[in-house]
């Protein structure tokens, strides 16, 4: 009895030292990588978190606290207001949506208490808002409206025409491998030299590519990336402020935008089609569905989690873009070009305003956070795994 005690406790001790064995060579193989991530990623932030915090121009000045935060956001009353009217209308955004699962008088009055809600933390949001651009920092705060542009003017356009161009470019058509390589072509070519030859295609010159464009159409001659005022004013809309729009400078960096990123989301949407069961389509054929009702009932949301992934790097990459819209940005234009990433650039090595840049690249950092984690519960929810 003794010795099979002794056995039994001995091979205990060797299955630990054999589990500890597999979690240190687990650890070695990841500690690369790690070490990676620390170092390029962990400490860049935590840093900037740190200089935020200092009077930092060039050389390190005395320790200020939250005064380069404040220089942005006016006083932390005006951010919990416009962070109280968020949490209001995500609050009614999901009674609302729970509200629709049923059409019984409790849900019906779940229904109106959700639109109440919404309505509530819309004027709270556009309060905070209003108080924060009046005693905060309004390059900061322009540059975010000027980026929502962007991503609102980037995102869906490249998603819908990358799905569609995917969709045609998987039929039975000849040359579509050719026609796969072209729309690809502008994601892999640099983007300084193709932002250069977009400078040259809408220069305000009336011999330049787009003014000649528009000529056939009996268009007078645009400025397009020197025209600061917004697209629907050009039109003859009388708008102002959030209502006017992108600029038409912002509008041709758009239009790049759209050109350099849609042959990547075209080549991704064109995998996703691919794992699409063809028994599925066939039988749906044989049932009498329609090539459209195919396209709608199968293939949208068959390829929901492409759409997914597509989308939520869409829009962070569209805060975080800086190559062509360095380039493509010109003064005449003044600040409805200016983004968030370019103003932080700006303040940081042109100014020379390290304390002020860090902080607004932190809350740059936090905006992007909560979007993707918004965009995670939005649409994570609608996803369809199979």
């Amino acid at each position: 009895m003794a010795e099979n005690t002794v056995v039994h406790q001995s091979r205990r001790k060797t299955l630990k030292l054999i589990r500890l064995q597999e979690q240190l060579t687990g650890y070695l193989f990841i500690l690369p990588a790690l070490i990676i991530i620390l170092i390029f990623g962990i400490f860049p932030i935590g840093y900037s978190i740190y200089m935020s915090l200092f009077n930092w121009q060039v050389t390190k000045g005395p320790f200020i606290g939250d005064k380069n935060y404040l220089l942005i956001f006016g006083s932390w009353w005006n951010l919990l207001v416009l962070v109280a009217g968020l949490g209001l209308i995500i609050l009614g955004s999901l009674v609302w949506g729970k509200a629709f699962q049923s059409l019984n008088n409790g849900q019906r009055l779940a229904h109106i208490a959700g639109a109440l809600v919404l309505i509530l933390g819309g004027v709270i949001f556009v309060t905070g808002w209003g108080m924060m651009y009046e005693t905060g920092n309004k390059d900061f705060l322009n540059s975010l409206i000027v980026t929502v542009y962007y991503a609102l003017g980037t995102v869906p356009a490249e998603i819908i025409l990358g799905l569609v161009l995917a969709y045609i470019l998987y039929q039975d058509i000849v040359g579509k491998e050719a026609f796969r390589m072209i729309y690809f072509l502008p994601y892999i070519t640099p983007s300084i030299s193709t932002a250069v030859v977009f400078q040259i295609i809408f220069s305000s010159r009336e011999t330049s590519l787009a003014n000649r464009l528009i000529g056939f159409f009996g268009v007078d001659p645009l400025k397009w990336r020197f025209e600061p005022k917004p697209v629907l004013k050009l039109l003859g809309v009388n708008v102002s402020g959030l209502a006017g729009g992108p600029s038409l400078a912002l509008l041709t960096i758009i239009i790049f935008g759209i050109w350099s990123f849609v042959g990547y989301n075209t080549v991704i949407f064109l995998s996703g089609l691919g794992n699409i069961p063809k028994e599925i389509y066939e039988a749906a054929e044989m049932d009498g569905g329609s090539k459209w009702d195919r396209f709608w009932h199968i293939t949208i949301p068959m390829i929901s989690p492409v759409t997914f992934y597509l989308t939520l790097i869409g829009f962070i990459g569209t805060f975080k873009a800086f190559n062509h819209l360095y380039v493509m940005r010109t003064p005449s234009a003044q600040d409805t070009v200016i983004t968030t990433s370019l103003l932080v650039f700006d303040r940081f090595y042109k100014a020379n305003q390290y304390g002020v840049a860090t902080a607004q690249a932190i809350v740059l950092f936090i905006v992007i956070m909560g979007l993707t984690l918004a965009q995670n519960k939005v649409m994570g929810e609608r996803v369809f795994y199979g």
